[in-house]
């Protein structure tokens, strides 16, 4: 188990976030609550829990609205986020991925599929932090420089800010120059094996990546049929 990771439940729905928060709390987590989206930023900035549950469909500012928030601060942008929903439509789910999320589980939720949900999104996360060597990683042969402390990526000198799961994308792709990724693999190595989501996931997340890479958005490529690459010096 995790050392006293600590998740906030937001939900709107008390008997929700008493049953949501009796389930993590037995299996060791520190659990923090809140019952709207105002609540739920105010706790999120000033306590960085590590993971939030996030229900979608709340009264004024909605799930998707906080995690907007969540991921365009730096402070709170690399904090684990899983939508609690009733909206199972795939166009909700894709929202609610493009905006960042980790998982999106949809009610009504057996809580032990949640806790397992949640103790492998922060597990795969505690061995990302043990693989990292430094905080800065070289990528293309030093011609990009990933800093996973604020998840920032310096491209000619000038520092742009990706949200997590587009840090993770460049940073794998960057990171094996010329090799093709099909987007199955995509989704099961930076969203995880157990996390349900689409392939559109993928396509555009990188478009959003391409935005922000400057010169640099040429040379991440599509591969017709095959999936997405970085192209080496070499190739270039």
């Amino acid at each position: 188990m995790l050392k006293q990771a600590r998740v906030l439940v937001v939900d709107d729905e008390a008997d929700i976030v008493d049953l949501i928060s009796y389930n993590l709390k037995k299996a060791g987590f520190d659990v923090l609550t809140a019952s709207n989206g105002t609540e739920a930023l105010a706790i999120a900035s000033k306590e960085l829990p590590d993971l939030v549950v996030l229900d979608v469909m709340m009264p004024g500012m909605n799930g998707f609205e906080v995690c907007k928030v969540l991921r365009s601060q730096e402070s709170t942008s690399p904090i684990a986020t899983v939508f609690l929903t009733a909206k199972t439509r795939e166009v909700d789910q894709l929202k609610g991925l493009e905006l960042g999320a980790d998982d999106y589980v949809p009610k009504p939720v057996s809580p032990r599929i949640l806790v397992a949900r949640i103790q492998n999104i922060l597990r795969r996360r505690e061995e990302h932090t043990r693989q990292a060597t430094s905080v800065e990683t070289s990528l293309l042969g030093g011609e990009m420089v990933a800093n996973r402390q604020n998840y920032t990526i310096r491209i000619a000198d000038k520092e742009v800010f990706f949200p997590k799961k587009e840090f993770e994308l460049v940073v794998l792709l960057a990171s094996n120059p010329g090799k093709v990724y099909s987007r199955d693999e995509l989704l099961a190595k930076v969203w995880g094996q157990s996390v349900q989501v689409v392939d559109r996931t993928v396509d555009v997340h990188v478009s959003k990546v391409r935005e922000k890479l400057g010169t640099m958005a040429q040379r991440l490529e599509t591969v017709k049929g095959a999936g997405y690459r970085f192209t080496s010096t070499s190739e270039k």
